[in-house]
């Protein structure tokens, strides 16, 4: 049983406020995060350990800002300007995590996807936040338990998994593990649902709710292809019009990354070896291995 169930309502009253975020990694997802709680009215410090990744995060969010604000704004020129440079006035970048941290009231993590990296940050950082200071990971694979372990601060760390765009994408999984308090779990729901998004709550089990359905989806999938059970058009067709999904499984792996998909499997597969459900197709192994990852190297299970 988890110590946060039927104590989370009791101690919204009581949820930290959160008004600075840093959010550490100035990738895609990084940048997106940024966007969307600059937006909301939070101040924010975008961290990243190479300054052009920064500028490039900037001229990014810069570009979808303004974007938002002609869909916003449409023909009220000022009133676009305004949004933009206030919103971007929000924002601030700096290189080093330990210097910033000492100010904020919530830390997401967005790094790569690996536990001893993220395990040095962690560490690092939770030497020198002070002890009332938000932890939290985006990681869509990696335990957060796993994550927190290296910190003296297990009450106060949890995943908040986004969703890419993430200014677009309106699902939140918030991510309590056995030691998470309520007041946390309070606190980082309504931090999510002040930016705009719909939240929910899940236990700490691997890919969590979406990615524990939808990973699985994809490599069953993968499978059937490999026996021959149908072609990747007829595979896709037959879950869009069957299932209603917006996108086949094959043209998801695609969208999503056949590096990508593997890497969470073989992680999972790898922890949990009697998973069926985990087992890496061959298939995707071999497409990986001749570097055909989907539509950003232009061939996947399709051509792009």
């Amino acid at each position: 049983m988890f110590a946060t169930r039927g104590l989370a309502s009791s101690a919204m009253s009581c949820a930290r406020s959160i008004s600075h975020v840093t959010i550490i990694g100035g990738g895609l997802m990084g940048s997106g995060i940024t966007q969307v709680a600059a937006q909301t009215g939070h101040k924010v410090t975008l961290v990243d350990l190479d300054q052009n990744i920064l500028d490039q995060s900037t001229a990014r969010i810069s570009k979808s800002l303004a974007r938002v604000a002609k869909k916003k704004f449409g023909d009220d020129a000022e009133g676009a300007k305004s949004f933009v440079e206030s919103t971007m006035g929000a924002i601030s970048t700096a290189t080093d995590a330990c210097s910033v941290v000492k100010d904020t009231d919530l830390v997401i993590e967005a790094i790569v996807e690996n536990m001893a990296v993220k395990h040095r940050l962690f560490k690092e950082l939770d030497s020198v936040a002070p002890q009332d200071v938000i932890f939290t990971s985006n990681t869509s694979s990696l335990s957060i338990s796993e994550i927190a372990e290296v910190t003296s601060r297990k009450d106060k760390f949890g995943g908040l998994h986004f969703f890419n765009p993430v200014p677009v994408m309106k699902l939140l999984e918030v991510v309590k593990t056995e030691n998470i308090s309520a007041e946390t779990l309070s606190a980082l729901t309504a931090f999510g649902k002040k930016l705009g998004k719909v939240t929910i709550e899940c236990t700490d089990t691997p890919g969590f709710i979406v990615n524990r359905l939808l990973v699985p989806n994809i490599a069953e999938a993968v499978k059937m292809l490999e026996r021959g059970v149908a072609s990747a058009p007829d595979i896709d067709t037959a879950m869009k019009l069957g299932a209603g999904h917006p996108m086949g499984p094959l043209q998801l792996a695609d969208y999503v990354g056949l590096d990508t998909c593997l890497f969470i499997l073989e992680g999972w597969s790898q922890k949990y070896p009697d998973v069926e459900i985990f087992q890496v197709p061959e298939m995707l192994k071999r497409l990986v291995a001749e570097g055909k990852l989907g539509n950003k190297s232009g061939e996947g299970f399709y051509k792009h």
